[in-house]
């Protein structure tokens, strides 16, 4: 939570029969304990160490908190991603406590990825997307010391959330701008190439077609090198 906006499961319902005001009563618990010092008791936010969070939403709490960037441990030009302080259950219900006090845009719920068309899902990440976090996800600098972050490690609800909430130089992508399905095609398309096998052989970590094609060229250049050198070795 503090600090600007960083980026990018299938199912993201809670896993907890707890009622919104019960979650949101053990969310003020955590906030109190962990976030109060520079968010203030109001989530009015304290100068020189945290922004306000009254209507920044229960979505934008689940990316900063799951992914390890709230609470900080520190000024940064940018918060990157860390292993997350709390379990899920707990980050919810640190999300339903200012969702409670503030409103904004919630944590979505359902089904978020689409497969059905990923030449789609495809198409709109390389439209929205793949300027800053590359076609291969791994992420790029950017200005000022900050970077877009890779995708590797991101589950379907960081993603999503991510485009609904705009952490750091990351623009909003409101459903006006893209849709909800499409925002789900674009989350299937991440996840399956992720998960996709290298049928070529090694993937060399999908660093890129030329960075692939330069490593290829040197190996191979070299490997010829050794065989003639060898050659010319058995025949003096």
């Amino acid at each position: 939570m503090g600090g600007a906006y960083t980026l990018f499961a299938g199912s993201s319902g809670a896993s907890d029969s707890n009622t919104p005001a019960e979650m949101a009563a053990k969310g003020r618990q955590l906030y109190e304990t962990s976030c109060i010092t520079c968010h203030g008791a109001n989530l009015q936010g304290v100068p020189g160490r945290g922004v306000p969070l009254l209507g920044v939403g229960g979505a934008a709490v689940y990316f900063q908190v799951s992914t390890g960037r709230m609470p900080a441990t520190g000024q940064a030009a940018e918060m990157t991603r860390k292993p997350a302080k709390f379990d899920d259950q707990q980050i919810r219900e640190l999300a339903a406590f200012v969702q409670s006090m503030g409103g904004g845009i919630d944590i979505p719920t359902g089904t978020l990825r689409a497969t059905t068309d990923l030449g789609k899902g495809g198409d709109l990440f390389r439209l929205n997307c793949a300027s800053c976090h590359g076609m291969t996800f791994k992420g790029a600098p950017l200005s000022a010391g900050k970077a877009a972050p890779s995708l590797n490690e991101a589950t379907d609800l960081q993603i999503y959330t991510a485009m609904l909430t705009g952490p750091e130089n990351m623009p909003v992508f409101s459903n006006n701008q893209i849709t909800p399905q499409e925002k789900r095609e674009i989350v299937g398309y991440i996840q399956t190439i992720k998960a996709s096998q290298d049928p070529g052989g090694h993937g060399i970590d999908r660093i890129g077609p030329v960075s692939e094609a330069i490593v290829i060229w040197v190996a191979g250049v070299g490997a010829i090198m050794i065989i003639i050198l060898w050659i010319g070795a058995k025949t003096e």
